[in-house]
C-alpha cells in the first residue's frame, strides 16, 4: 500500500483575500510563503516557516466558508499572549480559552467564518 508521508498544506475558502491575507499575516502573525495570483496564498507554519502551510483561497469556487465542519488548528506556545492579541483585535471566541489535563484551547473564526482552534499542549 502506498504511504502519506506529510501534509504539505491545509486549506480554507475565503471570499475577500486582502481580508484574508491581513487576518492570517497581521493578526495572527504567520509569514506568507507563497502567493499565486493573490488566489491562493499559503502562510508557513512551524519554525522558520518549514511546517506545513495554511492557505487561503478564492478560487475554490465550489467551496464555501463555513463555521460547520473540521478546524484547524494553530499550535502556540504563547497561548495566554495570543488570546490577548486576538481579543485586541476584536476577535470574539466561540469557545473561550480553557485548559484541559492535556492542553489549551480555544475556537474562534476567521472573518469568513471559518473555524481556528488555538492550541498549546502542556509539557
Amino acid at each position: 500500500m502506498p504511504a502519506i508521508t506529510a501534509l504539505p498544506f491545509f486549506v480554507y475558502p475565503v471570499t475577500e483575500m486582502a481580508r484574508a491575507k491581513a487576518f492570517y499575516g497581521n493578526v495572527l502573525g504567520l509569514t506568507e510563503i507563497a502567493n499565486w495570483e493573490d488566489q491562493w496564498v499559503e502562510f508557513g507554519i512551524g519554525p522558520d516557516d518549514a511546517g506545513p502551510a495554511l492557505a487561503v483561497s478564492t478560487m475554490m469556487s465550489d467551496d464555501k466558508p463555513i463555521a460547520a465542519g473540521g478546524a484547524v488548528a494553530l499550535e502556540t506556545p504563547d497561548f495566554d499572549e495570543m488570546v490577548a492579541r486576538l481579543k485586541d483585535h476584536g476577535v470574539t471566541f466561540a469557545l473561550e480559552p480553557m485548559e484541559t489535563s492535556v492542553c489549551h484551547f480555544a475556537r474562534f473564526q476567521d472573518p469568513d467564518g471559518n473555524n481556528v482552534i488555538l492550541h498549546r499542549k502542556h509539557e
